[in-house]
């Protein structure tokens, strides 16, 4: 029987709770499948800080690195926001992507066909919606240095740099086309390459990338038009290509098509070892033990796991298929309620279905 080492970081807030569900869940579709999960829950983020005092402590990176992936729920708390910036949850977020190297996040939007009345805009715009950001992660504006805060005889003043390499955007840029000869051949490549000098350079270098891919039609808009397309006419993107604060922005953005961020999976590669799967949503402490929180972003997380990192394609489809279903039956967490439809359920419930498609 196949054995496959998986770490899971709960993390924060609702982590817990979406991560119980997913555990029961994963280790149901394993024995259908017959393969062999091994799980090790470790301290990460929020939790960490109170175990550990650090919120991404060196034996959680060794577990991740031991292990064939990662599966992570989500971090943060508003009462940590007052510890310095390196001792807080999102640096330890910071920091497991740079540690594992973890360059492409690949969040894919599609629109379940149940769900197209929870979502913010009309039918007819979203009803055909299928595409994918692939975000570079490991560079940009969120890591660039130098950045701090110093004093002046103006005030305090506070700076941020936004940096790329030629071969950081051409790594990502190789990414989106090999995802988009998979899909239907379009990559829209998003930058701010009027105002931004290193977004001219992004865009330089994915058109000399695109000369290797010859059936891939690119395109190019600027982010603050992208960011309008993607309210306005969805359905034209199929893969979008962007840089770490961009993708940040428009991968939420996107997420609203769909009917909630709760909806939203994601997946974080490397060239090689272990990649990072997490719902794109946050911890949402205001919600967290209330049995509100939707888990289904963190099991679509989970069927991507199964499909890239351990090639165990039917089950991740067979995952993905069973959530339809309870959809299609109507079952909704409250995020997803829309106007006198749907029957309300819980976290815990949705994992009860689940269980019963899965048995």
């Amino acid at each position: 029987m196949k054995s496959y080492k998986i770490t899971l970081l709960p993390g924060d807030g609702i982590g817990p709770e979406i991560t119980k569900v997913t555990h029961k869940v994963l280790e149901l579709i394993s024995k259908k499948f017959d393969f062999d999960l091994k799980f090790t829950e470790m301290p990460f983020g929020g939790s960490a800080i109170e175990s550990n005092g650090v919120p991404f402590p060196d034996k959680t990176l060794q577990e991740c690195k031991d292990s064939d992936a990662v599966l992570l729920a989500a971090i943060g708390d508003p009462k940590y926001d007052q510890l310095p910036r390196e001792k807080r949850p999102e640096t330890g977020l910071l920091n497991l992507r740079s540690s594992l190297d973890l360059f492409a996040n690949i969040r894919p939007v599609k629109i379940f066909p149940s769900l197209t009345k929870a979502s913010s805009l009309k039918e007819e715009f979203i009803n055909k919606v299928d595409l994918v950001v692939v975000r570079e992660l490991t560079s940009g504006i969120y890591f660039g240095e130098p950045k701090g805060r110093i004093k002046t005889k103006q005030g305090e003043r506070a700076f941020n740099t936004m940096t790329y390499t030629s071969e950081e955007i051409k790594r990502i840029a190789e990414i989106a086309f090999k995802l988009a000869k998979q899909r239907n051949k379009k990559v829209c490549s998003v930058d701010k390459a009027n105002v931004l000098d290193v977004s001219q350079l992004w865009r330089e270098e994915t058109i000399f990338v695109s000369n290797n891919f010859k059936e891939i039609a690119l395109t190019h808009q600027y982010v603050d038009n992208a960011a309008m397309q993607l309210v306005r006419d969805p359905s034209q993107f199929d893969v979008i290509l962007t840089s770490n604060l961009f993708g940040d922005i428009l991968s939420d953005i996107a997420a609203m098509l769909t009917g909630s961020i709760g909806m939203l999976p994601s997946a974080s590669l490397t060239k090689d070892g272990p990649g990072v799967f997490e719902p794109v949503h946050g911890s949402a402490p205001d919600i967290a033990g209330k049995d509100l929180a939707n888990p289904i972003a963190m099991l679509l997380s989970a069927a991507m796991m199964l499909k890239i990192a351990l090639n165990e394609n039917e089950a991740g489809n067979y995952l993905e298929n069973a959530i339809s279903q309870i959809l299609d039956a109507g079952y909704r967490t409250s995020d997803l309620m829309s106007s006198g439809t749907g029957k309300q359920v819980g976290c815990a419930q949705i994992g009860e279905l689940l269980a019963e498609k899965l048995k």
